[in-house]
Protein backbone atom coordinates (compact mmCIF):
# COMPACT_ATOMS: atom_id res chain seq x y z
CA UNK A 1 0.00 0.00 0.00
CA UNK A 2 2.88 2.39 0.74
CA UNK A 3 4.32 1.83 -2.73
CA UNK A 4 0.93 2.34 -4.37
CA UNK A 5 0.32 5.54 -2.39
CA UNK A 6 3.70 6.99 -3.40
CA UNK A 7 3.27 6.01 -7.04
CA UNK A 8 -0.16 7.62 -7.21
CA UNK A 9 1.12 10.70 -5.33
CA UNK A 10 3.98 10.95 -7.80
CA UNK A 11 1.64 10.65 -10.77
CA UNK A 12 -0.59 13.40 -9.38
CA UNK A 13 2.42 15.58 -8.57
CA UNK A 14 3.83 15.16 -12.07
CA UNK A 15 0.50 16.18 -13.59
CA UNK A 16 0.19 19.17 -11.24
CA UNK A 17 3.75 20.36 -11.89
CA UNK A 18 3.15 20.29 -15.63
CA UNK A 19 -0.29 21.90 -15.62
CA UNK A 20 -0.21 24.35 -12.71
CA UNK A 21 2.60 23.62 -10.22
CA UNK A 22 2.31 22.48 -6.62
CA UNK A 23 3.44 18.87 -6.92
CA UNK A 24 5.44 19.10 -3.68
CA UNK A 25 2.16 19.56 -1.80
CA UNK A 26 1.36 15.95 -2.74
CA UNK A 27 4.68 14.07 -2.63
CA UNK A 28 6.00 15.51 0.65
CA UNK A 29 2.96 14.58 2.78
CA UNK A 30 2.75 11.20 1.02
CA UNK A 31 6.31 10.44 2.10
CA UNK A 32 5.40 11.46 5.65
CA UNK A 33 2.30 9.26 5.49
CA UNK A 34 4.32 6.12 4.70
CA UNK A 35 6.55 6.74 7.72
CA UNK A 36 9.51 8.62 6.26
CA UNK A 37 10.92 11.04 8.89
CA UNK A 38 10.28 14.73 8.12
CA UNK A 39 13.83 15.81 7.21
CA UNK A 40 14.39 12.73 5.05
CA UNK A 41 10.95 13.16 3.47
CA UNK A 42 11.85 16.72 2.50
CA UNK A 43 15.19 15.61 1.03
CA UNK A 44 13.53 12.72 -0.82
CA UNK A 45 10.91 15.08 -2.22
CA UNK A 46 13.69 17.20 -3.77
CA UNK A 47 15.21 14.05 -5.25
CA UNK A 48 11.86 12.99 -6.74
CA UNK A 49 11.35 16.42 -8.32
CA UNK A 50 14.81 16.69 -9.93
CA UNK A 51 14.18 14.84 -13.24
CA UNK A 52 11.12 16.99 -13.93
CA UNK A 53 13.12 20.17 -13.42
CA UNK A 54 15.94 18.98 -15.67
CA UNK A 55 13.71 17.79 -18.52
CA UNK A 56 11.71 21.01 -18.35
CA UNK A 57 14.85 23.15 -18.54
CA UNK A 58 16.00 21.21 -21.60
CA UNK A 59 12.60 21.72 -23.17
CA UNK A 60 13.01 25.48 -22.87
CA UNK A 61 16.66 25.50 -24.03
CA UNK A 62 15.94 27.42 -27.26
CA UNK A 63 14.29 30.19 -25.24
CA UNK A 64 17.08 30.17 -22.66
CA UNK A 65 19.85 30.64 -25.22
CA UNK A 66 19.11 34.34 -25.56
CA UNK A 67 20.07 34.71 -21.88
CA UNK A 68 23.07 32.35 -21.98
CA UNK A 69 25.38 34.99 -20.48
CA UNK A 70 23.36 34.77 -17.25
CA UNK A 71 23.51 31.01 -16.90
CA UNK A 72 27.02 30.83 -15.44
CA UNK A 73 26.66 33.52 -12.73
CA UNK A 74 23.17 32.36 -11.80
CA UNK A 75 24.34 28.74 -11.67
CA UNK A 76 27.32 29.57 -9.44
CA UNK A 77 25.11 31.45 -6.97
CA UNK A 78 22.45 28.70 -7.04
CA UNK A 79 25.10 26.01 -6.42
CA UNK A 80 26.72 27.76 -3.47
CA UNK A 81 23.58 28.92 -1.70
CA UNK A 82 21.47 25.89 -2.63
CA UNK A 83 24.17 23.85 -0.88
CA UNK A 84 23.92 26.12 2.18
CA UNK A 85 20.16 25.59 2.28
CA UNK A 86 20.62 21.82 2.11
CA UNK A 87 23.29 22.00 4.81
CA UNK A 88 20.91 24.01 6.98
CA UNK A 89 18.23 21.33 6.63
CA UNK A 90 20.68 18.66 7.76
CA UNK A 91 21.37 20.58 10.97
CA UNK A 92 17.69 20.73 11.93
CA UNK A 93 16.26 17.85 13.97
CA UNK A 94 13.13 16.02 12.85
CA UNK A 95 11.24 17.44 15.84
CA UNK A 96 12.26 21.00 15.04
CA UNK A 97 11.57 20.59 11.33
CA UNK A 98 8.11 19.21 12.12
CA UNK A 99 7.38 22.45 13.98
CA UNK A 100 8.66 24.52 11.07
CA UNK A 101 6.78 22.60 8.34
CA UNK A 102 3.32 24.18 8.93
CA UNK A 103 4.83 27.67 8.53
CA UNK A 104 6.74 26.64 5.42
CA UNK A 105 3.56 25.10 3.99
CA UNK A 106 1.59 28.25 4.77
CA UNK A 107 4.23 30.40 3.08
CA UNK A 108 4.33 28.12 0.03
CA UNK A 109 0.52 27.99 -0.20
CA UNK A 110 0.24 31.77 -0.11
CA UNK A 111 2.94 32.01 -2.76
CA UNK A 112 1.07 29.55 -4.94
CA UNK A 113 -2.27 31.29 -4.46
CA UNK A 114 -0.98 34.82 -5.03
CA UNK A 115 1.99 34.04 -7.26
CA UNK A 116 0.40 35.60 -10.34
CA UNK A 117 -0.38 38.85 -8.53
CA UNK A 118 3.10 38.89 -6.98
CA UNK A 119 4.74 38.44 -10.35
CA UNK A 120 2.65 41.20 -11.97
CA UNK A 121 3.54 43.55 -9.11
CA UNK A 122 7.23 42.67 -9.42
CA UNK A 123 7.19 43.24 -13.18
CA UNK A 124 5.74 46.73 -12.68
CA UNK A 125 8.13 47.68 -9.89
CA UNK A 126 11.21 46.20 -11.54
CA UNK A 127 10.80 47.98 -14.87
CA UNK A 128 13.26 50.67 -13.84
CA UNK A 129 15.87 48.09 -12.86
CA UNK A 130 16.26 46.70 -16.35
CA UNK A 131 19.62 47.53 -17.73
CA UNK A 132 20.89 48.48 -14.26
CA UNK A 133 24.64 48.60 -13.72
CA UNK A 134 26.82 47.05 -11.05
CA UNK A 135 24.61 47.85 -8.03
CA UNK A 136 21.53 46.37 -9.65
CA UNK A 137 23.46 43.25 -10.67
CA UNK A 138 24.76 42.73 -7.13
CA UNK A 139 21.27 43.14 -5.66
CA UNK A 140 19.88 40.65 -8.17
CA UNK A 141 22.52 38.07 -7.24
CA UNK A 142 21.93 38.64 -3.53
CA UNK A 143 18.21 38.02 -4.06
CA UNK A 144 18.98 34.81 -5.95
CA UNK A 145 21.31 33.74 -3.13
CA UNK A 146 18.53 34.14 -0.55
CA UNK A 147 16.03 32.26 -2.70
CA UNK A 148 18.51 29.44 -3.35
CA UNK A 149 18.95 28.93 0.39
CA UNK A 150 15.17 28.53 0.65
CA UNK A 151 15.12 26.14 -2.32
CA UNK A 152 17.85 23.96 -0.84
CA UNK A 153 16.04 23.88 2.51
CA UNK A 154 12.43 23.44 1.35
CA UNK A 155 11.30 22.74 -2.20
CA UNK A 156 7.62 23.78 -2.12
CA UNK A 157 6.89 27.24 -3.51
CA UNK A 158 10.41 27.66 -4.88
CA UNK A 159 9.23 27.97 -8.48
CA UNK A 160 6.90 30.87 -7.66
CA UNK A 161 9.74 32.73 -5.95
CA UNK A 162 11.98 32.14 -8.96
CA UNK A 163 9.37 33.50 -11.37
CA UNK A 164 9.29 36.69 -9.31
CA UNK A 165 13.10 36.73 -9.33
CA UNK A 166 13.45 36.48 -13.12
CA UNK A 167 10.89 39.28 -13.48
CA UNK A 168 13.03 41.46 -11.20
CA UNK A 169 16.05 40.45 -13.28
CA UNK A 170 14.42 41.98 -16.34
CA UNK A 171 13.11 38.94 -18.18
CA UNK A 172 9.68 39.25 -19.79
CA UNK A 173 9.38 36.33 -22.25
CA UNK A 174 7.30 33.77 -20.34
CA UNK A 175 8.99 30.80 -22.01
CA UNK A 176 12.46 32.10 -21.18
CA UNK A 177 11.27 32.89 -17.65
CA UNK A 178 9.99 29.36 -17.15
CA UNK A 179 13.19 27.99 -18.65
CA UNK A 180 15.37 30.03 -16.28
CA UNK A 181 13.16 29.06 -13.35
CA UNK A 182 13.60 25.38 -14.19
CA UNK A 183 17.33 25.80 -14.84
CA UNK A 184 17.92 27.35 -11.41
CA UNK A 185 15.62 24.77 -9.78
CA UNK A 186 17.68 22.01 -11.42
CA UNK A 187 20.98 23.43 -10.19
CA UNK A 188 19.71 23.86 -6.64
CA UNK A 189 18.12 20.40 -6.64
CA UNK A 190 21.31 18.75 -7.97
CA UNK A 191 23.57 20.19 -5.29
CA UNK A 192 20.96 19.56 -2.59
CA UNK A 193 20.45 15.94 -3.66
CA UNK A 194 24.21 15.35 -3.73
CA UNK A 195 24.55 16.78 -0.23
CA UNK A 196 21.55 14.79 1.03
CA UNK A 197 22.95 11.62 -0.57
CA UNK A 198 26.37 12.05 1.03
CA UNK A 199 24.75 12.43 4.45
CA UNK A 200 22.42 9.46 3.91
CA UNK A 201 19.34 11.68 4.15
CA UNK A 202 17.45 10.35 1.12
CA UNK A 203 15.06 7.41 1.30
CA UNK A 204 16.06 6.01 -2.08
CA UNK A 205 13.42 3.32 -2.14
CA UNK A 206 10.37 5.43 -1.39
CA UNK A 207 11.79 8.49 -3.13
CA UNK A 208 12.43 6.54 -6.34
CA UNK A 209 8.86 5.24 -6.43
CA UNK A 210 7.63 8.84 -6.20
CA UNK A 211 10.19 9.86 -8.82
CA UNK A 212 8.84 7.30 -11.29
CA UNK A 213 5.31 8.54 -10.70
CA UNK A 214 6.34 12.20 -11.10
CA UNK A 215 8.14 11.47 -14.37
CA UNK A 216 5.27 9.46 -15.87
CA UNK A 217 2.66 11.95 -14.67
CA UNK A 218 4.57 14.91 -16.10
CA UNK A 219 4.92 13.22 -19.48
CA UNK A 220 1.25 12.24 -19.63
CA UNK A 221 0.13 15.73 -18.62
CA UNK A 222 2.35 17.33 -21.26
CA UNK A 223 0.56 15.28 -23.91
CA UNK A 224 -2.86 16.38 -22.65
CA UNK A 225 -2.12 19.87 -21.33
CA UNK A 226 -4.09 21.73 -24.00
CA UNK A 227 -7.28 19.91 -23.00
CA UNK A 228 -7.18 20.77 -19.30
CA UNK A 229 -8.49 24.06 -17.85
CA UNK A 230 -5.46 25.11 -15.81
CA UNK A 231 -7.38 27.60 -13.65
CA UNK A 232 -9.47 24.79 -12.17
CA UNK A 233 -6.39 22.72 -11.45
CA UNK A 234 -4.82 25.70 -9.66
CA UNK A 235 -7.96 26.21 -7.58
CA UNK A 236 -7.94 22.53 -6.60
CA UNK A 237 -4.27 22.75 -5.56
CA UNK A 238 -4.95 25.88 -3.47
CA UNK A 239 -7.90 24.28 -1.66
CA UNK A 240 -5.97 21.05 -1.08
CA UNK A 241 -2.76 22.77 0.10
CA UNK A 242 -4.71 25.12 2.39
CA UNK A 243 -6.46 22.14 4.00
CA UNK A 244 -3.15 20.30 4.28
CA UNK A 245 -1.51 23.33 5.90
CA UNK A 246 -4.34 23.56 8.44
CA UNK A 247 -3.89 19.85 9.21
CA UNK A 248 -0.14 20.31 9.77
CA UNK A 249 -0.84 23.18 12.18
CA UNK A 250 -3.42 21.13 14.06
CA UNK A 251 -1.13 18.08 14.20
CA UNK A 252 1.89 20.00 15.53
CA UNK A 253 0.27 22.60 17.76
CA UNK A 254 -3.13 21.30 18.82
CA UNK A 255 -3.14 17.57 18.22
Amino acid sequence: MSELLLLVAGLIAGVLNTLAGGGSFVVFPALLAVGVPPVIANASNTYAALPGYASGALGFWKDLRKYKERLLPYSVVALIFGYLGAELLLHVSNATFSKIVPWLMLFATLLFAYGGAINRFVVRKSAGMRGAKLTGTILILLLLAALSVYGGFFNAGFGILLLAFVAVAGMSDIHAMNGMKLWISTVVAIVAVIRFAVSGSIDWYHGSIALVGVTVGAYAAARLAHRVPTQYIRLLVIVYSAGLTAWFFWKEYAG
